[in-house]
């Protein structure tokens, strides 16, 4: 497998489009990856040839490590910061606004902006290796962002666990059981196996109801382009605070 950084679309004749993104990083996400990752969600939802999305990541082990620490290190502005805090803020508003029902796959950790990520997507499967956590506290942020996506899908108690106990992952089972992952595998051959049996399902259906059950299930999240902004700003003060410049000098060797 090519170790760079990439976001590739795959239309199979049905209906069925797979979205994928790598980075090998742990699939930490730089900002040009972000901003390819919902252009390519936008595209495939007024795309004609596609009826159903699958959201996955490349490599068989971290579904997503969150944004690249490389990237967060430099910033040294509130618009540069802004900006790079709205990577994942795109990609949850492609997403949401995305006509098309979006099966998410997450076969391995999810941690910080990936946790965004799987709880944007309309049908979340995950493999028992799908450990989550919201690392931002941890470097003196905090989950501003991805945290309407999380709170929608666990809920305000299990949000508020997530973003002050920053230091644990939580098992794909307590994911499950907390509303984020519909179904949870042994391992990612089973997952990909009941994937491909939902999504011809779904391509077999009325794709007028798909729209409308999308719509119906995202109700009240309309002022989100807002909302996500104004989070992304508030990270971005923050990490031009002193306390977060301290904290984020202990990864420059690891980035």
């Amino acid at each position: 497998m090519s170790q760079e950084p990439y976001v590739t679309i795959e239309k199979e004749a049905n209906g069925v489009a797979t979205i994928t993104f790598f980075h090998p990083a742990h699939n930490s996400l730089p900002g040009a990856i972000l901003k390819q990752l919902a252009d390519t969600i936008t595209a495939a939802g007024t795309d004609d040839e596609v009826e159903v999305i699958i959201l996955k990541s490349g490599g068989d082990r971290t579904f997503c490590a969150g944004a690249s620490f490389t990237e967060l290190i430099t910033i040294e502005d509130f618009d540069t910061g802004k900006a790079f805090f709205m990577g994942f803020a795109n990609v949850i508003n492609a997403c949401r606004k995305c006509p098309k029902l979006i099966l998410g796959r997450v076969q391995g950790k999810a941690v910080g902006g990936g946790v965004g990520v799987a709880s944007a997507v309309d049908y979340c499967f995950a493999t028992r290796f799908a450990a989550i956590k919201l690392s931002e506290l941890n470097v003196g942020i905090g989950p501003f962002v991805v945290g309407p996506a999380v709170e929608r899908k666990v809920g305000t108690s299990a949000f508020s666990q997530l973003a002050i106990d920053a230091s644990e992952f939580y098992p794909a089972a307590w994911a499950k059981d907390k509303g984020l992952f519909y179904e949870v595998f042994d391992d990612a051959d089973a997952m990909d196996a009941r994937i491909k049996e939902l999504a011809e399902k779904l391509v077999n259906t009325n794709p007028e109801a798909r729209a409308l059950i999308k719509q119906a299930t995202w109700k009240g999240t309309e002022d989100w382009d807002q909302l996500l902004s104004d989070r992304a700003g508030m990270s971005g003060r923050l990490v031009l605070s002193d306390y977060t410049k301290k904290e984020l000098a202990k990864y420059k060797d690891k980035a």
